[in-house]
């Protein structure tokens, strides 16, 4: 299905514990729509307001810019995913394997259940300038080093038969991402059953023991 066909299929979510009340979330909701169906080039601060319902002096009064509400959005999507990926750690049973499993588990629910918040913070973040994106890109790189210090941790102890897990890591960041371009409520599986298998697969790509990848 086209990303914008897609997107207009797909509700515009955003993580209710997160997201501001009122008007802020309208506009954030509205915002959220547009760019995964325009872009962030495509969309004027006229058209957020007018998808939000207000005029343009009461959005300002909320966000400076529609550069001011990509960069809400950013933010918003990786907090959302970097909370997750922190509380599958804490959860999940000892050893690199349930840990990965875990992380893998919880990027792909994110990416799952807000597909069209996934999408605009990964495919519209090039749009924002050094400040605006500099807190996302923080997140995002904490993030990745949860990932690369299990991935490292499961090689040094012989869990995992993957040589290099910076490669490792890109491959299954990537293939976690890509959920977000495809799932939809049209989809067969549930998020759920899209996790554990993409956790099976992130156990592939390490090198797990088939004992692991089996009981995981």
């Amino acid at each position: 299905m086209p990303e914008r066909a897609r997107s207009a299929a797909v509700t515009a979510e955003l993580p209710e514990r997160a997201a501001p009340p009122g008007t802020a979330g309208r506009i954030l909701h509205a915002g959220l729509e547009l760019f995964a169906e325009k872009g962030f080039s495509g969309t004027s601060i006229r058209d957020i307001g007018a998808r939000a319902g207000i005029n343009s002096a009461t959005l300002y009064s909320h966000y400076r810019s529609k550069e001011h509400v990509l960069a809400a959005l950013v933010l918003l999507g990786h907090q959302e995913l970097h909370v997750r990926l922190q509380r599958a750690l804490v959860r999940a049973q000892a050893g690199a394997g349930s840990q990965l499993a875990a992380l893998v588990r919880a990027h792909v629910l994110a990416h799952a259940e807000y597909p069209l918040l996934a999408l605009v913070a990964n495919a519209e973040m090039h749009a924002l300038g050094s400040d605006a994106a500099a807190p996302a890109l923080a997140l995002r790189e904490q993030s990745w080093q949860l990932l690369l210090v299990v991935l490292d941790e499961g090689i040094r102890a012989g869990e995992f038969t993957a040589t290099d897990p910076l490669l490792a890591a890109a491959a299954i960041v990537g293939m976690g991402r890509q959920v977000a371009h495809w799932y939809g409520p049209r989809q067969p599986y549930t998020p759920e059953q899209i996790a554990d298998t993409f956790s099976g697969y992130a156990l592939a790509i390490a090198g797990a023991a088939q004992h692991d990848r089996e009981t995981t």
